[in-house]
């Protein structure tokens, strides 16, 4: 008989269900905190980008007043996207009929508005977003009543200012964009867990880190991965270990649902950012950083060693994962949750999936 206490990997139905799909739609990624952009994207007044979120259009911009504000990208008239890609505006024109926005989402015109009895321009605006700007990374939130990020992630700001002491100089240098065939959640368990690493990711577990010394802890809705390098003989790039406390140092910041902060020995930052495609696919995201955008030898060496081992070893895990889940004979067994927690325990997927079922669940609070 079977142990109701254990912890289990999640039933299959739930990465190959669309209902399931539709519902973490609603309730996970348009009720959490989603990564848009970074500023260096918007340095001076006008400048916008857009981006998307499972299929909701939006868009980041810095007003006449340096505030970054982000909006729905529709038109409040007769619901045309308002602008495409990334540049420059003085004030957002509408291009179906012209109707024209100041940078903080106020009408400013409308042709031939005047005519129209009762037309108060005061009363319409572009529907704004949550924003916040963490250390140059800009994240939205579409409930417009959310906590603060400082609430669903504590200790964040202020460890990633301990770990990269110039992070407020970083900018954008290199970045690979990867398709995998597989539900979000598999990808995002993959991430947060390093069972699987010395047996399926060599470079990173004898090259970069030290897998012995690897843990995974909760603290609120975020999963701080920590370890320290390997021995810096065994390095697959140079540092300097002399450079600061932290400079031998590994760590990571899964934000729940979609989003990681993870720091290389050496002080490098790089990120991670998922975006479900449809429930069988998944677009990743990898973004390397560096103090005013500099490039380098190193950085470029590093990332691409990433791609070629790292990323590309699990796409091909996560993929082979989601095969298993479409098949009839999947049963699913306990997780490994060691009470000492450590490299070899699941304990990680059994907070991952409390938060989903929290956020799934019927007549549930808002998070945190």
């Amino acid at each position: 008989m079977s142990n109701p206490e254990l912890a289990r990997a999640r039933a299959a139905h739930s990465y190959t269900d669309p209902a399931i799909y539709e519902q973490e739609k609603e309730r996970v990624f348009f009720s959490t905190w989603q990564y848009a952009g970074h500023v260096s994207q918007l340095e001076r007044p006008g400048d916008y980008f857009t981006f998307d979120l499972l299929g909701q259009g939006l868009f980041c911009v810095r007003g006449a007043d340096g505030e970054v504000r982000a909006f729905f990208n529709v038109c409040q008239h007769r619901a045309h996207e308002l602008v495409q890609g990334s540049g420059n505006k003085r004030v957002l024109v509408c291009p179906y009929h012209a109707w024209t926005y100041e940078l903080d989402g106020q009408l400013r015109a409308a042709p031939n508005d005047q005519h129209v009895p009762g037309f108060d321009r005061g009363q319409i605006c572009l529907t704004e977003v949550r924003t916040e700007i963490l250390r140059g990374f800009v994240f939205v939130n579409l409930n417009p009543d959310a906590e603060p990020m400082a609430k669903w992630y504590p200790g964040l700001e202020a460890g990633l200012r301990e770990y990269v002491p110039d992070i407020d100089r970083l900018r954008p240098v290199y970045s690979v964009d990867v398709e995998e065939r597989c539900n979000w959640k598999v990808s995002v368990e993959n991430y947060s867990e390093c069972y699987h690493c010395r047996l399926n990711h060599p470079t990173f577990a004898n090259g970069v880190v030290d897998a012995d010394s690897y843990n995974i802890v909760p603290q609120g809705y975020c999963l701080r991965h920590i370890t320290r390098s390997v021995n810096i003989a065994k390095m697959s790039y140079e540092l300097d270990p002399s450079a600061n406390e932290h400079a031998l140092d590994y760590t990571s910041w899964f934000l729940w649902p979609a989003f990681s902060f993870q720091i290389y020995p050496g002080n490098v930052l790089n990120t991670y950012l998922w975006r479900p495609v449809d429930i069988r696919k998944t677009f990743v995201r990898r973004a390397w950083y560096s103090v005013d955008g500099v490039e380098s030898e190193t950085l470029s060496k590093l990332a691409i060693q990433d791609r070629d081992t790292t990323v590309a070893e699990d796409i091909r895990l996560v993929e082979s994962v989601q095969r298993g889940l479409e098949s009839r004979g999947y049963r699913p067994s306990p997780l490994i949750v060691d009470p000492e927690q450590g490299v070899n325990s699941e304990h990680s997927l059994r907070a991952l999936h409390g938060w989903l079922q929290e956020a799934l669940a019927p007549n549930r609070e808002e998070h945190p």
